[in-house]
């Protein structure tokens, strides 16, 4: 659907069109002409509101430009409008390239990614979505990851970022979008698939306490204790000697998926190949044909148990 009218006049008549064919687009999906999420820069699809005053925002307010993909309106997420967005970045970095070791949360607190794929085209949804309106250096994913890094670089508690979350939304203007709670952020992030497990370990990385070791509380294979030393060489029982981190490939594997863009090249091997006999891209060559057998991953990496 063509979007530019988003950036017409508002008394022009491109606009008006827009606006009937916005409006007519959402009732279409939504099945509702009295719950639809207004998307004036005021509201910013915070709030639901009847189509009439819909129509009265977006006239009076404006809509919000940066809103381009119409996820809160039925429509379907698409990999290929990362390239519009016009959120300016920070140190060049992607909104995206989150630093997965420094996010702390475990598979099972939110059940198993992947079971709804409309949450997941949600959270992408709040990578269009502005911080608070106005706001072109920060959207609200791209401030939640800033502010889980810094949690994680200075060790704040639970509580502590429950705080600071607060106080962030308290000062920052009315309409803006960061989480209010600890558990609000995580459930964010956990919906796409950012979790790994802790798991402990010997010092010296002979094992990994798991399994038939899972009870152990001294290494089979050098006898060091599982456990840190306190100062006075009592054995602190509750705090693991070393603690190592597994990051799930089965959860990335399934966002990696859900990009039109990025399963065609991840498949690309097996569908695009050449197949005039020559050798023109290594997946032309014999060994190549292990990524096609179903144990060929095993190879690679540590099957999933």
């Amino acid at each position: 659907m063509d979007k530019l009218w988003m950036h017409s006049d508002r008394r022009s008549k491109a606009y008006e069109f827009g606006v009937e064919a916005f409006l007519n687009f959402a009732i279409e999906n939504l099945l509702t002409t009295t719950h639809i999420r207004c998307p004036c820069v005021k509201c910013v699809n915070l709030k639901l509101f009847g189509v009439g005053i819909i129509r009265d925002h977006v006239y009076f307010n404006g809509i919000d430009q940066s809103y381009k993909n119409w996820t809160f309106h039925g429509e379907a997420w698409e990999a290929t409008t990362n390239a519009s967005r016009n959120v300016e970045e920070d140190d060049g970095h992607s909104r995206y390239s989150f630093v997965s070791e420094e996010i702390d949360m475990d598979d099972n607190d939110f059940g198993d990614f992947g079971s709804d794929p409309f949450e997941f085209a949600n959270v992408i949804g709040d990578g269009d979505q502005p911080v608070y309106p106005g706001c072109r250096k920060f959207t609200k994913l791209s401030a939640l990851v800033k502010l889980y890094n810094l949690k994680a670089k200075h060790g704040m508690s639970d509580v502590c970022f429950t705080e600071l979350l607060i106080l962030q939304g308290d000062f920052l203007p009315e309409g803006n979008t960061i989480p209010t709670s600890m558990y609000e952020a995580k459930k964010t992030l956990c919906a796409l698939g950012l979790s790994y497990e802790k798991m402990h370990a010997c010092p010296n990385d002979c094992i990994l306490y798991r399994k038939e070791y899972e009870d152990s509380t001294n290494c089979p294979t050098c006898g060091i204790s599982r456990w840190k030393e306190g100062k006075d060489s009592i054995l602190k029982e509750v705090v693991p000697a070393k603690v190592v981190w597994y990051f799930p490939p089965i959860p990335r594997f399934k966002r990696m998926f859900q990009s039109h863009e990025t399963a065609k090249s991840l498949t690309w091997h097996a569908t695009r190949k050449s197949i005039d006999g020559q050798m023109s891209h290594p997946a032309d060559s014999p060994s190549w044909k292990l990524l096609d057998d179903k144990n060929g991953l095993s190879l690679v990496m540590s099957r999933e148990t």
